[in-house]
């Protein structure tokens, strides 16, 4: 079985203590976890996608407007990935099995490509880490599961700014979607 990690959203905003949106603490103290299995995933030589949130300054039209303050807005320090993980990009993003994908919704197969790129290469198997467990990680692991993948939720490498949505989408993962929680 061919697998690939989607590394979705962890970017400074996300996580920073000064983010626009930030998980804080609890998305802080993943990174050394997001960072070793990314890290594992680009020396395995298994493809590895940054799944990356990208919205546009002053857009008062995108649906999360309404929701969510402003975040990873196009060209600011917001979008860069958070701590360890932007160097271990920076000095891996040439490499064809790592990959940066922009995305403007939370799943990560929503108007991208990414399901095209994952069967170009017989993945059948996603490994998901990042942020938010219950936004961005859950919508992205739904479509993966409504597109017949399977499914790995990797619980010390994802967090949420939400402490109770956190622990029922890592139930859910597994009760709806049929994902092992690892």
């Amino acid at each position: 079985m061919k697998k690939a990690l989607i590394n979705i959203d962890y970017t400074y905003d996300f996580v920073a203590e000064d983010g626009a949106l930030t998980c804080g603490k609890p998305g802080q103290d993943i990174e050394k976890e997001i960072s070793s299995i990314t890290k594992e995933f680009i020396e395995k030589d298994e493809f590895v996608v940054f799944a990356i949130d990208l919205h546009e300054k002053e857009d008062h039209f995108h649906p999360e407007t309404a929701l969510f303050p402003p975040h990873n807005i196009r060209d600011t320090k917001g979008r860069n990935l958070y701590g360890e993980l932007q160097e271990l990009y920076k000095s891996n993003q040439e490499k064809s099995n790592v990959q940066w994908m922009d995305k403007t919704r939370y799943s990560a197969f929503a108007g991208t490509n990414l399901e095209i790129k994952l069967k170009e290469r017989g993945i059948t198997e996603l490994h998901l880490v990042g942020v938010c467990t219950d936004i961005c990680v859950l919508h992205t692991a739904v479509d993966a599961y409504n597109k017949g993948f399977s499914i790995v939720i990797r619980k010390d490498a994802v967090a949420s700014f939400n402490e109770a949505g956190h622990e029922w989408a890592l139930q859910h993962f597994s009760s709806c979607l049929n994902a092992k929680v690892i």
